[in-house]
């Protein structure tokens, strides 16, 4: 499914042989000398008892050129966490496992609380970000990759090509985005498909060039929630705490990189994962949230640009996207039929009229506030307020390594 196409203002990094998965691996071992990387699994407690983490974990075990992994483990229990950690002995890589939910992370979060300093809501934005701050206080590694923990057919190779286009020193690069296909018997992605590059190309049409939203259409999967980035820069990137984590990410990184330091690399022919359902009528879960919370993420992005969305703008807006987003169903259309896929249109016209609504609500609420931030402060701003943090944020995570192995310290 190669191509060499260079599309929109960003460079793609494209799968053109199936040939390089050990010459990339060799090289990530050479550049760990003075390119180390570091990986962060956000992780739920009930995706360790998915066959996919289990494939996750025998893959990474033999990986040797990584310099730390953060495994963060939350919705469970300390006994759970305990049991969830285990998956993790006989790594090459040094591991430190974090429970989300321990008193002492909490405190930590409290304290920051106390100063002023925006710790979001639960969930794997924040999760993520503690991550990379146990990454930048530990202070070894100039590159951070992440990836979920759900990916069905994960291999190690996957990771060798997400993380190459930062770790190689002379490429230049600051971030990469992973894409791939989202295929089994029929097309999935639907939030990409039917509604980020709809909405985004519908705005576009309304409004003068915006260099933003140009630099977000150049991504084929814009939500993917594979990236890599320099340490550097996940410094001073916020990170959203809601379900606009992925583009929330990009448009820091829009905000903190030049666009000649910003790559999208193809990963996989495939990809496989759990899949969220509609909840065409319920914008507190599923697909209907998570494409309000993307929605939201826009308005504010381009209002903190200088291109402030009206309500006149809303309503039309929601004519244009449904008028985009028929047209992509079209296009799918035909794309699965010459690919003898299976495709729904009654299926995709409910997500797409489900998604519409997405705008009708996100608009309202943003209308309603504005100023409203789901992004948690940098760790710059962290460090501004209490210079230690980061020495109490190790401590914190060390002691979590001694409990249950019947060490003492």
């Amino acid at each position: 499914m190669a191509d060499f196409f260079q599309p929109g203002v960003i460079t793609t990094l494209h799968k053109l042989r199936d040939d390089g998965a050990e010459r990339l691996e060799a090289e990530l071992r050479a550049f760990r000398t003075y390119r180390p990387v570091g990986l962060v699994l956000p992780a739920l407690y009930s995706e360790f008892e998915t066959p996919a983490m289990k494939v996750i974990c025998d893959q990474l075990r033999e990986v040797d050129y990584l310099g730390r992994i953060v495994v963060a483990i939350g919705k469970c229990s300390h006994e759970e966490y305990l049991k969830a950690r285990a998956f993790f002995e006989g790594f090459r890589t040094p591991v430190t496992a974090i429970w989300v939910e321990d008193p002492r992370i909490e405190g930590l979060l409290q304290l920051l609380r106390d100063e002023g300093v925006r710790t979001g809501e639960y969930g794997k934005g924040r999760t993520c970000w503690l991550s990379y701050g146990y990454l930048l206080a530990a202070g070894d590694v100039d590159v951070i990759a992440l990836h979920d923990c759900d990916i069905l057919n994960y291999t190690r190779h996957m990771l060798n090509r997400l993380i190459y286009p930062v770790a190689h020193p002379n490429l230049g690069f600051e971030f990469s985005k992973a894409y791939y296909a989202r295929v089994s018997s029929k097309m999935h992605g639907r939030v990409t498909r039917l509604f980020f590059s709809p909405v985004v190309r519908a705005i576009q049409s309304m409004t003068p060039e915006i260099p933003y939203l140009r630099f977000l259409d150049s991504f084929r999967y814009a939500l993917s929630g594979e990236f890599a980035m320099d340490a550097d820069l996940a410094r001073v990137i916020r990170i959203p705490s809601d379900w606009g984590l992925e583009v929330g990410v990009l448009s820091e990184v829009y905000r903190s990189c030049a666009l000649g330091r910003v790559a999208q690399v193809d990963i996989a022919d495939n990809y496989e994962h759990k899949h969220q359902e509609l909840s065409a009528d319920d914008t507190s879960k599923g697909l209907r949230r998570m494409t309000c919370d993307i929605a939201k993420h826009l308005f504010r992005t381009m209002a903190q640009q200088g291109t402030v969305l009206t309500t006149d703008h809303f309503r039309t807006l929601e004519v244009y996207y449904t008028r985009f987003a028929e047209d992509t169903v079209r296009r799918f259309h035909a794309d699965a039929i010459i690919n003898g896929l299976e495709f729904d249109l009654h299926q995709e016209n409910l997500a797409l009229n489900a998604f519409a609504r997405s705008i009708r609500d996100a608009a309202q609420e943003f209308t309603a506030d504005p100023l409203a931030l789901p992004q948690i402060s940098n760790w710059n701003r962290v460090l501004s307020a209490i210079p230690d943090f980061y020495s109490r944020l190790l401590r914190a995570t060390a002691d979590m390594q001694v409990e249950g192995t019947g060490r003492s310290r």
